[in-house]
């Protein structure tokens, strides 16, 4: 410090502030491969690309002189009260990042007052998770079924979560089929992955990531199989293309809903007579998704589909969302418009690849700050206030 300034060596010394500066970071931190399936979408981008753009076709009413310090940002998720609207999503492989994977980013939202929703491709297994969190998360489940015995594994995965206490159940529905990920594939991330030279250099000089990678190997889906490494995950990977369900229907999410005795969400809806079909069949809510723009591309925004299921449904269950939110600007325009929190996926995997368990805990702390700001500017007390009156379609 001199004269009241402080000086850093560049303008990169300082630590990230947004999101959007953990991005860098995780881009710098891992090998091209991985950061192809961290940031990559389905064929063009394009829903990929709407997911943030549909944030910015609204604009943010406010009123001034109310007194207001929108502090008050508690919600819930069936029956866990979060002090955070903003949750975990599910994903996949996260051990692939940073070696703590899952385990270290259900810490993190625990920490902010939060959960996380651990996938069933996770790189720990719900019980690990469990063993090292003190709260009780969610769990994700893919309906999958064993192409060698024709039975569904849904039960098998069920009964291991209900077992590790976990609170409630996510239904993810919208991957009957992989999606056409031209990214991941055209940098090697195929089944089984294509390692050139140029691509071994990526990893190598990026020693804290390969060290994870090779001291701890956190690469596979340990609910699938027991082994770590390379082989493994490969044999992993092609196990999951093996189960997926093309021939999923409504029946199949009756007979899952019963399986589970609190409370079951379907991940996945777009439209609003899906979300009603749901509901019809005994969901507790639904999750607005489309895989984060990783499925069907050209597949509407999440946000552009919100308010329809909102209208539909939003009066008798919640409806959350995820796909493309990266400031608490976004988290406040999904709550106007009637969800009742929001599910972050790359945001917290970016603060996990820069950081560990610490980037995952900044990461919400950046939303929660942001939000708190954000309903302070509106003159709005609390999250609960927020309805479609505080929005409005923006004018260009």
């Amino acid at each position: 410090m001199s004269g009241g300034l402080r000086f850093a060596l560049s303008a990169r010394s300082g630590g990230p502030i947004t999101v959007e500066d953990y991005r860098e970071r995780a881009r710098r931190a891992l090998p091209g491969m991985v950061w192809a399936f961290v940031d990559g979408g389905a064929e063009s981008g394009l829903t990929l690309r709407a997911n943030q753009d549909a944030f910015d076709r609204w604009s943010l009413r406010s009123r001034v002189l109310t007194g207001h310090t929108g502090t008050n940002l508690a919600t819930k998720v069936g029956d866990t009260d979060l002090s955070l609207p903003v949750f975990l999503s599910p994903t996949g492989m996260t051990g692939l990042v940073h070696w703590q994977g899952e385990r270290a980013a259900a810490r993190a939202a625990e920490a902010a007052g939060t959960r996380a929703v651990i996938s069933t491709a996770s790189s720990w297994t719900v019980e690990e998770v469990a063993e090292a969190t003190d709260e009780n998360h969610f769990f994700q489940l893919y309906p999958w079924t064993s192409q060698t015995t024709g039975q569904p594994l849904s039960k098998a995965f069920i009964d291991r979560a209900r077992n590790a206490d976990y609170a409630a159940l996510f239904v993810t529905v919208d991957v009957p089929v992989a999606g056409n990920r031209l990214a991941e594939r055209k940098r090697g991330m195929g089944i089984p992955p294509t390692l050139t030279p140029a691509r071994a250099l990526s990893a190598a000089v990026r020693p804290r990531w390969a060290y994870g990678f090779l001291r701890h190997q956190r690469i596979t889906s340990r609910m699938l199989v027991d082994e770590r490494g390379t082989k493994a995950a490969v044999a992993s990977a092609r196990a999951q293309q093996t189960l997926l369900r093309p021939d999923l229907v409504w029946d199949d999410f009756a007979r899952i809903r019963d399986m589970w005795d609190g409370p079951v969400y379907l991940k996945g809806v777009l439209e609003a007579d899906d979300a009603q079909r749901a509901v019809e069949l005994g969901a507790d809510g639904v999750l607005v998704s489309n895989h984060g723009g990783r499925q069907l591309d050209g597949a509407p925004a999440a946000l552009d589909a919100l308010p329809a299921v909102v209208e539909r449904v939003g009066g008798r269950v919640p409806v959350f969302l995820d796909g493309g939110v990266r400031r608490g600007t976004d988290v406040v325009k999904a709550l106007a418009l009637g969800a009742t929190a929001v599910g972050i996926g790359r945001p917290y995997v970016y603060g996990l690849a820069a950081r560990g368990q610490e980037g995952v805990e900044h990461v919400l702390e950046i939303f929660r700050d942001e939000i708190v700001r954000t309903l302070t500017l509106m003159g709005v007390a609390d999250v609960a206030s927020l309805d479609r009156s505080h929005v409005q379609p923006m004018v260009v």
